[in-house]
């Protein structure tokens, strides 16, 4: 299992000079900044608790980067949410139909990944569903679950996965699913040719 600290400097995704952020990351560098402040936490003891480096929180907060996938994996696990209930509250309120064209979509470009909240956390409810798309070669480690013992059910609906958690391997092809529970680092790999596209089911514990 590769140590997923050097990716963040790769693949941090930042704004070309004196390009605009779009609106989700300005909302969500808003947000993230929000729970920092409820907390009463300094940039430095953030980066202290989620092992991310001062300056890149600081341009995440100010949208200065589009965050990557893993950044925001680890800033999930220090505030004790997942990435899609981070995402939710960037969003409007969920409502009980989420049409499809109103689906929630984040994009990490530096890693090929594209992720769609098919069915985004609502209060009351503890699963989630969420479309992921790995381009041919991508390769995504997170080092931390955002919870704990969180169940994950994942079926793959196209292509091939290789996903690794405990430091076991499985290789996933269409319509094979793996569930099981998440304690510690994970990985998601697209060996190709084609790109894989999968649905995961989350379930906090």
């Amino acid at each position: 299992m590769r140590d997923n600290i050097p990716d963040m400097k790769r693949v941090d995704g930042e704004a070309s000079a004196g390009s605009v952020p779009d609106s989700v990351d300005r909302r969500l560098g808003a947000r993230l900044a929000e729970l920092r402040a409820e907390r009463g936490w300094s940039l430095g003891e953030l980066a202290g608790r989620s092992g991310v480096s001062r300056s890149t929180l600081s341009r995440a907060e100010r949208a200065e980067i589009s965050p990557t996938a893993a950044l925001l994996n680890r800033l999930c696990a220090v505030y004790g949410r997942t990435m899609s209930q981070l995402l939710a509250e960037v969003e409007a309120e969920p409502v009980t139909v989420v049409r499809a064209a109103g689906q929630p979509m984040w994009e990490d470009r530096a890693s090929g990944f594209v992720r769609r909240s098919v069915s985004p956390p609502h209060t009351g409810l503890r699963g989630e569903l969420v479309e992921g798309r790995l381009a041919a070669g991508a390769d995504i480690a997170y080092d931390r679950p955002p919870v704990p013992g969180l169940e994950q059910h994942i079926w793959v609906l196209e292509g091939t996965l290789r996903f690794t958690a405990q430091d076991v391997e499985h290789r996933l092809d269409a319509g094979d699913c793996l569930r099981l529970r998440v304690w510690g680092p994970t990985r998601f790999r697209c060996p190709g040719p084609d790109a894989a596209r999968y649905a995961l089911v989350v379930v906090l514990p």
